[in-house]
C-alpha cells in the first residue's frame, strides 16, 4: 500500500500544470536538441540546467529527465534521414535506418524506434521503481575487472558489425582502439601520441569522428551518383508511415531484449545508453534467424538499439538517486543539479524527500506518453523532408556536419576533424571496412582502459583478476567465443571448399 500511496503521491505532484509544461517543454527541447550533431544530452541539460536554479527542484528535475528523454529520440531523426547521429547512442540505428530510408521506408523506422521508446522508458521507470535498491547492490559488485570485461565482450563482437569481412572489422576496430589512446594517459598524466600538436593532447572527440564517418562519408559517396533521384516517394500520411503488422512481427521481441539489455547495462555506473546500443545491436544480430539482413534495412536494427538507449537512461537515475553515483555523463550533470538544490541523493532520499522523488518517476511516465504522441505526429513531416532533391539536401548535410562538429567546443579544429574522418569513411566504405567497429572501439576504448589498469594496480595476480572472479571470469570466456567463432567458421568454409 506504501507503494501504491507514493505513486498516487508522485502523480498529484507530476500533473499540476507547472509540471507539465516543463515536462513538455522538455520532451519537446530534447527532440531538438537530440537531432542536432554535435550537442547530444549532457550539453543540453547542462545549457538548461542554469534555468532551473529559480524553480522547485522537483520541477526543475522533471524538465531535465524529460529533456534527456526527448533528446534518446532525437538523435534518431537525423540517423534515419540523413545517416548522421544526432548524439552518440543513435550512431548503431544509422546502420539499418538510413538503409530503411533508402528503401523508402524511413516512416517505419522512425515509428519503431519511437513505439520501442516508450515501451521500453515505460518499462524502465517500472524497473526503476521496483527494483532500485536491489540493482543499486547488484552494480556495486561490478568492479574494475568486471567492467573492463564487460568491454571486453563488447569489444570482441565487433564481427557482428562488421558485414561479411570479420578481419576488416578487427581492423576498424584497432585503429579505434589506437585514436582512443591519444591525449594524456588516464593513470600517469603524460602525453602520448599527440605529436606535440596541443589541441591533440584533448584526445581524439567522438562526435566529430561519428559525424564525419558516417553522414560527410555518406555525402562524399552518394556525391558520385550524379542525378540521384530524391528518397522515399510515395504517400505520407500517418497511416502509411507507421509501422505494419509484419514489422511488429519482427521487432517485437527486439524490443523486449533491447529493454532488459538497456536496463541492465545502464544501471551500471559509467556504460550509459550508448554502451546499451551497441551491444543490444550486436546481441540481436546474433540471435536473429537472418542475420544477413542487419545492415541493410533491418527493422530489429533499429528496435533493438533504441529500446535499449532508452531503457539505459532511464536506469541510469537508479545509481544517481540510491547511491549518488551518476550512471552517466547526464545524469552526472543531473547530480551536480541535486546538490545546488541542497539535495543529498542516496537511500535516505526517498524517505527525507519523497515528494521529489515520487513526482520525478511519475512525471517519467507523462513523458514517456508526451513523447510517444509528438514523435509519432511529426513522422511525416519527418519523412516528407527526403522528398528534397538531392542537389539541395547535400550541401545542407555538410552545412549540418560542420555546424554539428563546431557546437561542440565552438572550435575549428573539430570541424577538422570531422572533415578529415569524413574524407576516411569515404575510403572505408569503399573498401569494406567497418566504421561502426571504429566508432564502437572510440567509445568503449577509455573505458576499457581506465578499467585494465585499474584492475592491474589493484591485483597482485596480474591478469588473473579477471579469472578469479566469477562475473568477470564468465564475460572473459564470452569474449573469447566471440573471437573464437568467426575463426572456426572461417576453418570450416575452407574445409569445404577443399
Amino acid at each position: 500500500m506504501d507503494f501504491l500511496a507514493n505513486l498516487a503521491m508522485g502523480f498529484g505532484v507530476a500533473l499540476t500544470p507547472f509540471n507539465l509544461m516543463m515536462a513538455f517543454a522538455g520532451v519537446m527541447v530534447g527532440m531538438l536538441i537530440g537531432a542536432l550533431p554535435g550537442i547530444g544530452p549532457p550539453s543540453g541539460v547542462a545549457l538548461l540546467l542554469p534555468l532551473t536554479f529559480g524553480m522547485d527542484p522537483t520541477s526543475g528535475i522533471i524538465m531535465l529527465a524529460a529533456l534527456y528523454a526527448g533528446t534518446m529520440y532525437g538523435g534518431t531523426i537525423t540517423s534515419v534521414l540523413i545517416n548522421t547521429p544526432g548524439e552518440s547512442a543513435s550512431v548503431v540505428t544509422c546502420l539499418d535506418g538510413y538503409q530503411m530510408a533508402l528503401q523508402g521506408r524511413a516512416g517505419p523506422a522512425l515509428g519503431i524506434a519511437a513505439f520501442g521508446s516508450f515501451i521500453a522508458g515505460t518499462i524502465g521507470v517500472v524497473l526503476l521503481m521496483l527494483v532500485s535498491p536491489l540493482l543499486a547492490r547488484w552494480s556495486l559488485s561490478f568492479g574494475p575487472p568486471e567492467t573492463f570485461a564487460l568491454m571486453l565482450v563488447g569489444l570482441t563482437t565487433v564481427t557482428l558489425l562488421a558485414g561479411d569481412d570479420p578481419l576488416k572489422g578487427y581492423i576498424s576496430m584497432v585503429f579505434g582502439l589506437m585514436l582512443a589512446m591519444v591525449g594524456y594517459d588516464i593513470i600517469s598524466g603524460d602525453a602520448r601520441f599527440g605529436f606535440r600538436i596541443p589541441e591533440m593532447m584533448d584526445g581524439i572527440d567522438f562526435l566529430p569522428v561519428a559525424i564525419g564517418l558516417f553522414g560527410l562519408g555518406e555525402v562524399l559517396a552518394d556525391a558520385e551518383q550524379v542525378g540521384k533521384p530524391p528518397l522515399a516517394k510515395g504517400r505520407y500520411g500517418l497511416r502509411d508511415v507507421l509501422p505494419s503488422g509484419a514489422d511488429w512481427v519482427r521487432s517485437r521481441w527486439a524490443i523486449v531484449r533491447g529493454t532488459v539489455l538497456g536496463f541492465l547495462v545502464g544501471v551500471l555506473p559509467g556504460a550509459g545508453p550508448t554502451v546499451a546500443s551497441f551491444l543490444s545491436y550486436t546481441v540481436e544480430k546474433k540471435v536473429s534467424a537472418h542475420p544477413e539482413q542487419f545492415g541493410k534495412g533491418a527493422i530489429e536494427g533499429v528496435a533493438a538499439p533504441e529500446s535499449a538507449n532508452n531503457a539505459a537512461a532511464t536506469a541510469a537515475m537508479v545509481p544517481m538517486l540510491t547511491l549518488g553515483i551518476p550512471g552517466s555523463a547526464t545524469t552526472a550533470i543531473m547530480l551536480g543539479g541535486l546538490m545546488m538544490w541542497g539535495l543529498r541523493p542516496g537511500p535516505m532520499l526517498f524517505e527525507k524527500n519523497p515528494q521529489f522523488v515520487w513526482g520525478l518517476i511519475a512525471s517519467q511516465y507523462i513523458a514517456n506518453v508526451m513523447l510517444l504522441i509528438l514523435s509519432t505526429a511529426f513522422i511525416p513531416l519527418f519523412v516528407r523532408a527526403l522528398r528534397v532533391p538531392y542537389g539541395i539536401l547535400m550541401p545542407l548535410i555538410v552545412i549540418f556536419c560542420v555546424t554539428g562538429a563546431y557546437s561542440l567546443k565552438n572550435n575549428v579544429w573539430d570541424v577538422g576533424q570531422m572533415l578529415v574522418f569524413g574524407v576516411l569513411g569515404y575510403f572505408m566504405k569503399k573498401l569494406g571496412y567497418s566504421p561502426a567497429a571504429l566508432v564502437l572501439a572510440l567509445v568503449l576504448g577509455p573505458l576499457a582502459e581506465r578499467a585494465l589498469r585499474q584492475s592491474l594496480i589493484i591485483s597482485d595476480a596480474g591478469i588473473g583478476i579477471f579469472f578469479t572472479r566469477p562475473i568477470s571470469a564468465v564475460l572473459m570466456a564470452l569474449a573469447f567465443v566471440a573471437v573464437a567463432a568467426p575463426v572456426y567458421k572461417a576453418l570450416i568454409a575452407g574445409r569445404s571448399r577443399n
